[in-house]
């Protein structure tokens, strides 16, 4: 996944950060649906992601609205009772308002 466009600051960064269990059990095609579903909404700027076992995901959005508006689709909500289920052992999330970038 490339480093996303997103455009001049102020937007804002969620950042979530998981130790991932044993086994793919559906991990990855789920992952992969929560960005295309992400890409979908409004406000939605861009995603940067790591597929190991300590994993980092970096989304980008327009407001603090359009992050709850994603966090509470019925498919989100799916998502993250599998994470607390069955693929994470811990994990973290963090928005972060960006109002500097750079970008080489």
């Amino acid at each position: 996944m490339p480093i996303s466009k997103t455009p001049a600051p102020p937007y804002y960064a969620v950042i979530f950060t998981s130790q991932r269990t044993e086994g793919d059990n559906g991990y990855r095609e789920t992952a992969d649906q929560m960005v295309c579903l992400a890409e979908k909404q409004a406000g939605f700027l861009g995603a940067e992601r790591e597929a190991s076992g300590l994993g980092i995901t970096v989304s980008y959005w327009d407001s603090l609205e359009s992050i709850r508006v994603f966090r509470e689709l019925a498919a989100h909500k799916d998502a993250q009772q599998n994470g607390r289920d069955i693929w994470y052992s811990t994990f973290g999330l963090r928005v972060c308002k960006v109002e500097k970038e750079i970008i080489m």
